[in-house]
């Protein structure tokens, strides 16, 4: 399991991406795997970007939304970030 980034862990806008993140990758009926495949990510580190406890980078971010089908100012609204 990656480690959680130490500085802004369950920071409240990670925790809100993530939340966005899991609510519209089920709405789609998307597994994790299936969404962390799309994204080219580790289905762990996916894990942790929907609990909040990773900082993702900007790239990861818009390969996360584009595995999901929605734009990165969708999933940011979403988040209210």
């Amino acid at each position: 399991m990656p480690t959680p980034s130490p500085k802004h862990a369950l920071d409240p806008a990670l925790v809100a991406l993530g939340l966005a993140i899991r609510a519209t990758r089920q709405a789609r009926g998307l597994s994790q795997e299936e969404l962390a495949h799309r994204s080219q990510v580790d289905r762990s580190y996916m894990s942790s970007i929907e609990r909040g406890t990773q900082n993702p980078g900007i790239m990861v971010v818009i390969r996360i939304a584009s595995g999901i089908g929605v734009s990165l100012e969708e999933l940011a609204a979403q988040a209210g970030i």
